[in-house]
């Protein structure tokens, strides 16, 4: 791989993390037309999400300082037993909604092995299907009535519900914050508080997948060299910074609904190309290489 198709696919990465649209599905098909899926792909993969990781660090540390402090506030409660009949604050609210957010995740990681296998085959129609799902979810959530709940009116249902939907993503095409954001604007929380609850759920998300992945990375062996993994990372990282600023504007001001029309027409296309696939017994750049 050159330095300039990992900033590339670190571009993809960036923009598509963030954005509704499914940065697994888009970078799955990219490297489905170009030959690059596989073992080695997803390795690569994990990088690049590492790379919006720290454009989410970026972007939210002071809320993230914020919530650290309040961790530690909450641990010093508990062994003072202060925490019994305590009403919590905003900030901790929001600690406890994430961690009970993130619990499904663990259910997924059974099923794990056997979904990221549609992103690593050379067969894209589940891809397609998985962008129609997300077209209708966002379609759903930009047609709702818009509430105005936060963190302090979450229920562990509600927060159960957005963590299932979070969960559901790990198959390409289906996207994180696509599901997480719209499962919020269905569930009445205000358009403010699901993206930035969303963001600090990636968090958890990326770092506990990274975690997984780390094992597998360490048997395939470094299968591209260090600077073009240092420049995917760096370019995920910065379009990723652009792309939460992005979305940001897009949600508050009600112009979710666009990302529905991409994602449609997106999983129309990759469905109809994958069935031809099939029939073909090739992908369509091998047949036209032929």
């Amino acid at each position: 791989m050159s330095i300039f198709d990992a900033i590339l696919q670190g571009i993809i990465q960036g923009l598509t993390e963030f954005l509704p649209i499914s940065s697994d599905g888009h970078l799955s098909i990219y490297q489905h037309f170009t030959g690059n899926y596989g073992e080695n792909a997803l390795i690569f993969t994990l990088m690049l999400h590492l790379g919006t990781l720290i454009a989410v660090l970026v972007t939210y540390r002071k809320v993230i300082f914020d919530l650290i402090i309040e961790a530690f506030s909450i641990v010093d409660d508990f062994f003072h037993k202060r925490l019994k009949g305590q009403k919590p604050n905003q900030a901790r609210m929001m600690i406890y909604m994430l961690v009970v957010t993130t619990l499904p995740l663990f259910g997924f990681v059974l099923i794990k092995d056997f979904i990221t296998s549609f992103a690593e085959d050379s067969d894209i129609v589940v891809e397609g299907l998985c962008f129609l799902f997300t077209a209708a979810l966002l379609f759903l959530a930009s047609k709702c009535v818009k509430g105005k709940k936060g963190a302090k009116d979450m229920s562990i249902k509600d927060a159960l519900t957005i963590g299932f939907f979070q969960g559901l993503a790990i198959m390409p095409g289906i996207s994180r914050s696509g599901s997480t954001i719209s499962t919020g604007l269905l569930l009445g929380y205000s358009k403010d508080f699901m993206v930035t609850f969303s963001f600090l759920l990636s968090i958890p998300a990326i770092l506990g997948a990274s975690v997984l992945e780390i094992p597998r990375a360490l048997q395939a062996g470094m299968a591209y060299s260090w600077p073009v993994i240092i420049a995917g990372l760096i370019s995920s990282a910065i379009v990723g910074f652009l792309a939460i600023r992005l979305i940001k504007y897009l949600v508050i001001n009600d112009k979710f609904i666009i990302f529905s029309y991409y994602t449609f027409a997106l999983g129309i296309i990759v469905l109809i190309i994958g069935i031809l696939e099939k029939f073909i017994g090739t992908t369509v750049v091998g047949m036209l290489i032929l």
